[in-house]
């Protein structure tokens, strides 16, 4: 700040600057002017503790070294982790995470996927369970619209709405997780998505994939179902605000009309910025997904 620039504070202000030893020179008024209020003093000490303690943090040092307890071996960081590695970190301590546990009964899509046969050869066609759960959540995100927002600045008290949907793929790759996007999902046949996929995650692999491909997401989704596990916690990949988890697929007996019947269930879990996604509309997220993704939808996609 200019040092000839006058300082809009009431005396009372000035001193409780004072007191909390804050330079009231440093301080931006909230009010008309630029006027500075005591919220405005108390706002930059709690902003200036955070910076204090986030420095603090960083330089935390165990008293030990490893080495101390026995033999080690120091290996360099796959530099995809590497560069991740501040990404992550700024999502969990940026965002108020909160994760939705719920199952989705997929019977007659997984049936309905075995079944399918090209149409001239009649040989089977195979069909990623995540082309479907991608096509699922496009309709989601128009019935949710806040889903596929960002926060870029809490405190201008703003959301940026995205008017397309580009889903997010966690692709496992011998260098590290990578998450390309699939642009314009709502506007392409089910069969299209799978071979997007099919050909992101070989780019992905062989590190040929533009770094432009890894912006712009309205939604991820990450799956294990590959490789096991049933519910998890994924961390939101800043700045979307929802990611959904995919867990491996299991035969359940679930109670349907006076008896059990065998069912095939898809763990589901769903991790979303409570700052602007509360509770309940995680849960009617979710709902409508497994909708989406039950008996009646499967038989009318455009595939």
């Amino acid at each position: 700040m200019s040092e000839n620039k006058k300082i809009f504070a009431s005396p009372k202000v000035r001193k409780f600057a004072r007191e909390l030893g804050a330079n009231i020179s440093e301080i931006v008024g909230s009010e008309r002017l630029g006027r500075i209020t005591e919220a405005d003093v108390k706002n930059f000490v709690n902003e200036n503790l955070n910076k204090s303690q986030l420095k603090k943090e960083d330089k935390v040092k165990s008293e030990f070294d490893h080495s101390d307890f026995g033999e080690v071996e120091i290996i360099d960081m796959p530099r995809v982790k590497r560069l991740a590695a501040p990404h992550l970190s700024n999502s969990w301590t940026t965002i108020p995470h909160v994760t939705h546990h719920d199952e989705a009964d997929i019977t007659e899509l997984e049936d309905f996927r075995a079944k399918l046969t090209d149409p001239v050869s009649g040989d089977k066609i195979k069909i990623t369970p995540l082309a479907f759960i991608a096509k699922a959540l496009t309709n989601n995100l128009k019935k949710f619209p806040t889903f596929n927002s960002s926060i870029d600045n809490i405190n201008e008290g703003k959301i940026t709405l995205k008017k397309y949907i580009h889903i997010g793929i966690a692709v496992d790759t011998p260098h590290g997780l990578m998450v390309p996007k699939i642009r314009n999902v709502d506007q392409k046949k089910i069969k299209e998505i799978a071979e997007e996929l099919k050909n992101v995650s070989e780019l992905s692999r062989n590190l040929k994939i533009s770094k432009k491909e890894f912006f712009g997401g309205s939604i991820t989704i990450t799956s294990l179902g590959g490789i096991g596990g049933t519910y998890f916690t994924p961390i939101i990949n800043y700045p979307e605000v929802a990611i959904l988890g995919v867990g491996r697929s299991y035969k359940k007996q679930i109670f349907i009309k006076d008896k059990f019947l065998a069912r095939t269930v898809l763990p589901i879990s769903l991790s979303y910025d409570h700052r602007i996604i509360d509770g309940a509309e995680a849960a009617k997220f979710c709902n409508s997904l497994k909708e989406n993704l039950g008996k009646n939808f499967a038989y009318n996609l455009a595939f």
